[in-house]
């Protein structure tokens, strides 16, 4: 559904937080950086008024998706997302909730229409939009949901950190630990591992996808000593998954599956709850590593990491993970259309 030719389309996120400073330093940077085109989605006067407080001369434009590959060499293409209240750095307003919420909308819409190449998401405070009454865990969920009432199914998104040194994806995501073993399902881990292996094909160009599986207990329950989960419901999975033609192994000991000689031997890993995930993700990549949604029917990525409001406004927040979040989703979007052209 997306626009191979088409821009990027990035939302602004929580407007007091590090996005905007991201959003415009990356522009700022773009020549150097070798971007693919952006527009941003978001309030021209709170970017400029950030500009200036960056000491960036950006000039800023009002553009439309169509325009914005144009207007990109020239000037920062804004989408107009209108904000209610007055922006201070650092400090969230529940008020400008609901354009931070629009701004996601929009580019997701533009993106599944083909306007827009695919959907790169600055950060949001969960907290803040709770405050408006979002009634969604997350980003990721709230993606899924905005994709399935388009579609008029259900979506299942898997949140896949992808770093220079690891692929990972949690099999639950934000849940409290102790829900977890009552959570995790044979199904739910062979429908993510598939998803996983789908659109590591489709829009990562890896031809057969080798998965690792972690376990849930210590050593991976050895033998059911440490817990029944990892016999009872993974390595029926794992064995399902394998029965089906993807390359699966598992239910592995998570503590020794991300050291140098194990990453070499899998594409991606599948763990089973939050943390399990991230915390690798994190001390390999904690700059640039890239949160992309897989299952949805359009690229999406974001920054691996949050608002940083005590970061906003004073030009020390890095742009490492917004840049790679941009690359990766031009890429993956390229990867995409290519796949879909050699098979017509």
């Amino acid at each position: 559904m997306t626009g191979g030719n088409a821009a990027l389309a990035l939302t602004m996120g929580d407007p007091a937080g590090i996005g905007p400073d991201l959003s415009l330093v990356a522009w700022h940077n773009r020549a150097n950086l070798r971007l693919p085109a952006f527009f941003l989605l978001g309030d021209p006067d709170m970017l400029g008024a950030r500009a200036r407080m960056l000491g960036l001369d950006i000039p800023l434009v009002d553009t439309t998706p169509e325009r914005a590959v144009s207007d990109f060499a020239r000037a920062l293409p804004v989408l107009p997302v209108r904000l209610t209240a007055d922006v201070h750095a650092g400090e969230p307003d529940t008020a400008n909730a609901g354009a931070v919420i629009e701004a996601i909308r929009q580019a997701i819409e533009l993106t599944m229409a083909g306007r827009a190449q695919a959907v790169v998401t600055n950060p949001i405070a969960k907290s803040v939009l709770y405050g408006a009454g979002f009634g969604f865990p997350g980003h990721t969920e709230y993606l899924a949901h905005l994709a399935g009432d388009a579609l008029g199914r259900t979506v299942t998104p898997i949140m896949l950190l992808a770093g220079p040194e690891l692929r990972v994806a949690p099999v639950t995501i934000h849940i409290p630990l102790a829900d977890v073993p009552r959570a995790l399902t044979t199904e739910a881990i062979v429908e993510a591992a598939r998803i996983m292996s789908h659109d590591l094909s489709l829009r990562f160009g890896v031809a057969r996808p080798r998965i690792a599986i972690s376990g849930l207990n210590p050593h991976a329950g050895e033998d059911g000593s440490l817990g029944a989960e990892d016999g009872t419901i993974i390595a029926p999975a794992v064995a399902e998954l394998r029965a089906g033609g993807i390359d699966a192994v598992g239910p592995l000991p998570a503590d020794t599956m991300f050291h140098a000689e194990a990453r070499a031997t899998y594409d991606a890993a599948l763990c089973m709850y939050h943390d399990q995930a991230l915390i690798p993700a994190k001390t390999l990549g904690f700059h640039d590593s890239v949160n992309a949604t897989l299952g949805l029917p359009f690229v999406r990525t974001s920054p691996d990491h949050g608002t940083a409001f005590s970061l906003a406004g004073t030009g020390t927040a890095r742009p490492d993970s917004l840049i790679a979040a941009l690359r990766l989703a031009n890429t993956m979007a390229s990867a995409e259309a290519r796949h879909t052209s050699s098979a017509a």
